[in-house]
């Protein structure tokens, strides 16, 4: 299952320093703040997007220290998808991936995949999407390759058929 629209993601780290690295130097996504969860106030809560936090680029993590990888099943995001502006971003990103020694996957001429240092998925997808672009100005990410947004998300679902009139009343 795709999801369009998206406003926000939201998954577990066990490792905060590293998840930061990985997203805010790596990805150049900018880290919009750093709260603690409100029901665990022992647990970070962190933010990523473009450079106002706008609705459909906010990627959160919440750090659960030593948190083992998990496994995605039934009902979970595996893949998130993020837009790029073009082909000759996608290039640039497997350059740039390779450099930082993550392996990225070329699926087809338009889609690179990659994970974090987690094994949580990552598509960068070269598509101009309907919504504005909501690129983050990351340092030492050139602006004609950031990532503008989310494109969508994969999730498993051994059922999909008892979601679909939920999703589609929520436009997706």
């Amino acid at each position: 299952m795709k999801l369009h629209g998206l406003h926000h993601v939201t998954a577990i780290t066990g490792d905060a320093p590293a998840n930061v690295d990985f997203y805010a130097r790596v990805l150049g996504l900018r880290m919009v703040k750093k709260t603690v969860n409100f029901d665990q106030p022992d647990v970070y809560h962190l933010y990523y997007g473009d450079e106002n936090g706008t609705p459909g680029s906010v990627m959160t993590f919440f750090e659960f220290p030593g948190a083992p990888r998990g496994r995605a099943g039934d009902g979970m995001v595996h893949t998130i998808l993020w837009r790029v502006p073009d082909l000759a971003a996608i290039d640039a990103w497997a350059e740039r991936l390779a450099a930082e020694g993550v392996p990225a996957q070329r699926l087809a001429e338009d889609r690179l995949r990659f994970t974090d240092p987690e094994g949580l998925a990552g598509d960068l997808v070269a598509v101009e999407g309907p919504d504005a672009p909501l690129a983050a100005a990351g340092p030492g990410i050139d602006p004609a390759i950031a990532i503008t947004g989310f494109h969508g998300v994969r999730a498993y679902s051994s059922h999909p058929e008892d979601s679909a009139e939920l999703l589609e009343t929520l436009g997706f």
